[in-house]
């Protein structure tokens, strides 16, 4: 069934060099490398502040800028300067350089950021729809929020949507992992946990997920894995990535927002658990939850190369390299469990009663054990560019990538190299007068290490 929507003028609210869809810290660090090289931007957010997952899901954990020696900065550019930009109180640094931060204070550093540069911001503004100028060109773009349904129009576009909206509605191929990763439902809690660890002694992992596994059944939830740490500055509270949500796949309308409902009801579960058994004396409360579930992994749409976990694990150099990581693969099994496969050649499969099943997939693959051990892994830029579309660009979690490979990129401070990426091939298009498929990876790579991105050889 269908009804017709009368035809009505669309008035443009703005006309800039560059439009970027998703302010996520992929879709702001995109809209302020192009500003500070000199385009117009237009930047659109359906939230009410940038950062994505990093702050409307609380997953405040940024993986190290260092390679797997720490001698060497491999990451820098606007990840390291939003993290300068958090006060020393509101973040904490590990052993092995990880960094964890409030994220209500990565909310306002990253409003000074794209403030600084005069972004044309519309937050709580949806996009709607693509326009296009002839086959290959997109014209404009469709948004709205308070004032209606408008349009932008610009000569280059960022979809930073995450799920790839823009190239939903422009058709490009897109696929779906065998094994989608589940999303997470996270959360802030107050209260001890501390008394969990004299009831779960030598326990390493989460020992919320450990207590919330031992009393489940009852509930009739599914056993878990998840993480959780108090956040800097935050006098308590504590943020939790214990529930996942299986079975739902959250690129499709009915499923996202059934995983929404199904993740509050693990919270709260979780939560009645905690007050039940998590010690004599125990007083928990939920004090936040996320405003949007922290979805891992959805559609991939097809670009020029596909990133290969091989490539990654043996360290391969790319002349056209736009991103820097460390950060092992990590694959959430879409029913229980998690795999990790590093540099070294090793993999563990941990399930949710924290059995570990170990084996080498450089032994399985037949590689020469006798190579030398990356210290990191690259990306290169053809891996944004798609074969039609002119001037745009996909740039986030909708990546073209293996799954295996998918694993490791996904975490924000790959898709933050991403996204400045973006920004820097639609600067080069834009000031070129080049299709992006003319515009120079190499050009690209030395762009952003002439902005103060690291070693990006």
């Amino acid at each position: 069934m269908y009804i017709t929507e009368p035809e009505k003028k669309i008035p443009i609210i703005n006309d800039v060099d560059l439009c970027v869809l998703g302010g996520s810290c992929t879709g702001a660090f995109a809209a302020i490398r192009a500003a500070r090289l000199g385009l117009k931007v237009a930047l659109v957010e359906l939230s009410n502040c940038f950062g994505g997952v990093a702050t409307n899901a609380f997953v405040a954990v940024w993986h190290p800028l260092l390679d797997t020696t720490f001698k060497k900065q491999i990451v820098a550019g606007l990840t390291e300067e939003v993290l300068d930009l958090i006060p020393g109180e509101d973040k904490w640094q590990r052993e092995d350089k990880v960094f964890y931060f409030n994220p209500m204070s990565m909310k306002y550093a990253l409003d000074k950021l794209v403030r600084a540069e005069n972004i044309d911001v519309y937050f709580h503004t949806m996009y709607t729809g693509v326009s296009l100028k002839d086959d290959d060109t997109i014209d404009c773009v469709f948004v709205e929020n308070k004032n209606g349904r408008s349009a932008i129009r610009a000569k280059f576009f960022v979809d930073a949507t995450g799920d790839g909206d823009v190239c939903r509605d422009l058709g490009i191929e897109r696929y779906v992992n065998d094994n989608v990763q589940p999303p997470s439902y996270t959360f802030l809690t107050n209260g001890d946990v501390e008394p969990l660890y004299e009831k779960y002694p030598g326990f390493n992992s989460d020992v919320i997920t450990k207590l919330a596994n031992d009393y489940c059944d009852e509930y009739g939830m599914e056993h878990d894995f998840g993480w959780g740490i108090y956040l800097p500055g935050g006098v308590g509270a504590r943020f939790n990535a214990t529930t996942h949500t299986f079975g739902r796949f959250c690129g499709e309308a009915d499923q996202l927002t059934d995983a929404e409902f199904n993740g509050r009801e693990k919270a709260f579960i979780t939560l009645d658990i905690l007050r039940r058994h998590g010690g004599k004396d125990a007083k928990f409360s939920i004090i936040g939850d996320c405003s949007v579930i922290g979805v891992r992994d959805s559609y991939h749409y097809k670009t020029k190369y596909q990133a290969n976990y091989l490539d990654l694990l043996l360290g391969k150099r790319y002349e056209d390299n736009i991103c820097n990581g460390t950060y092992n693969i990590d694959i959430h099994d879409k029913e229980a469990g998690v795999t990790f496969m590093g540099f070294d050649g090793n993999y563990t499969f941990e399930d949710t009663n924290g059995n570990i099943t170990h084996g080498s997939w450089r032994k399985e693959k037949g590689i020469d054990l006798s190579l030398p051990i990356p210290t990191y892994y690259s990306l290169p830029f053809r891996t944004l560019v798609g074969e039609k579309y002119t001037n745009f660009i996909a740039a986030g979690r909708m990546m073209n990538a293996d799954e295996p490979s998918f694993g490791a990129l996904r975490v924000m401070t790959n898709l933050n190299q991403i996204g400045e990426a973006a920004g820097v091939g639609a600067y080069l298009a834009v000031n070129e007068g080049k299709t992006i498929q003319d515009v120079d990876g190499k050009k690209v790579a030395k762009t952003l290490s002439d902005g103060g991105s690291a070693n990006l050889d």
